[in-house]
């Protein structure tokens, strides 16, 4: 019997036997690793499991933003209103513009507002500038604050639900908190919502800036003017440092527990002399005096007549009523409080 073919199948045995060995090896050692970094292929965690499960598309599964480092976030820069001392004719004329597009048509809400913000950045009087403020706050209940979705803006819309989704998933999908949408479309618990319910949705985030010298917070939908609120900042020696501010990922909470960190006496939210509010929002400094600053926040107080004043230790308080919207409208991660004098 020749020997030669014997010979070459026992050498395919053997390389096959190694290349079973070497596979082996590489799938043990892959698993390890897997393990190590904690990666599951296909899903990243139980809710995310469930979300698949129930989605019709997977194309069209909500998942969270990435956050990142705050450092890395792109900062935002609200235009900065030039004071003159005369006023600005061409701010009037923009005024007068916006304010008959108003009666024009439906559409003519969206139109004057950007004719207004168009204003708005334009140098102007102190007198102007209350007047174009007070105008875009009222065309914001109109646009923003409500259910109605007017022709040409590109700031709200329509969305139809679908099967699966939950209202906090469209939040983060659009850049907002999932109160702001219960809020506009009259929504009393978010596990209520109904595939192939239509809602309005915002485009955001919202971002704040808040002035100093006036003790005035001025509220932004992306670039767009949405209105102002009057603020208490921090008193001499503790002063509200200038900067850029994010909303720190899970800092905002609903009458939370203090401690003064000077007396060392903790405060319960059902004290009589409880005094952050309703609502705490966190914020982490990311630029200027700001950068690398913690223990900061927007909270709310319920003494109206501390507002306009410099009587904190250095945090934003809004009247109550005023933080309730604010904590329902800024966006951990994303939306930004800019402090200038």
């Amino acid at each position: 019997m020749a020997r030669y073919p014997y010979s070459s199948y026992s050498r395919r045995r053997r390389q096959n036997r190694t290349r079973i060995v070497i596979l082996s090896a590489l799938v043990i050692i892959a698993g390890v690793i897997a393990s190590v970094h904690g990666y599951r292929p296909f899903v990243k965690n139980r809710e995310e499991a469930s979300a698949a499960s129930s989605a019709t598309n997977m194309d069209e599964l909500i998942r969270p933003p990435v956050l990142v480092p705050p450092e890395h976030i792109p900062q935002w820069t609200p235009s900065l209103l030039e004071h003159a001392s005369e006023a600005n004719p061409e701010v009037d004329e923009l005024t007068a513009e916006a304010m008959r597009l108003i009666g024009t048509k439906p559409s003519g809400v969206i139109q004057a507002s950007d004719k207004l913000n168009e204003a708005l950045s334009l140098p102007m009087n102190r007198q102007q500038q209350a007047v174009v403020k007070k105008q875009l706050s009222k065309l914001a209940d109109k646009w923003l604050f409500n259910r109605t979705v007017f022709e040409g803006d590109k700031l709200c819309g329509s969305y139809k639900v679908k099967p699966g989704d939950q209202l906090r998933a469209i939040g983060r999908r659009f850049k907002v908190p999932h109160e702001i949408l219960m809020r506009i479309n009259n929504i009393g618990r978010p596990e209520v919502l109904r595939a192939g319910e239509m809602i309005k949705v915002i485009n955001g985030p919202f971002h704040t800036k808040i002035y100093r010298s006036t003790f005035t917070m001025d509220l932004y939908l992306q670039d767009s003017y949405v209105r102002s609120f009057p603020v208490v900042l921090g008193q001499a020696g503790m002063e509200t440092p200038t900067g850029c501010w994010v909303v720190k990922p899970a800092g905002k909470l609903i009458s939370p527990t203090w401690t003064d960190p000077t007396t060392g006496r903790r405060y319960e939210a059902d004290d009589p002399d409880y005094p952050l509010g309703s609502r705490w929002i966190g914020l982490e400094g990311i630029v200027g005096a700001a950068k690398g600053r913690t223990g900061f926040a927007i909270h709310g107080t319920k003494n109206q007549k501390e507002l306009g004043t410099a009587r904190s230790r250095g945090c934003i308080r809004l009247y109550d009523e005023d933080v309730k919207l604010v904590y329902d409208l800024l966006t951990p991660g994303l939306s930004q409080v800019v402090i200038v004098e």
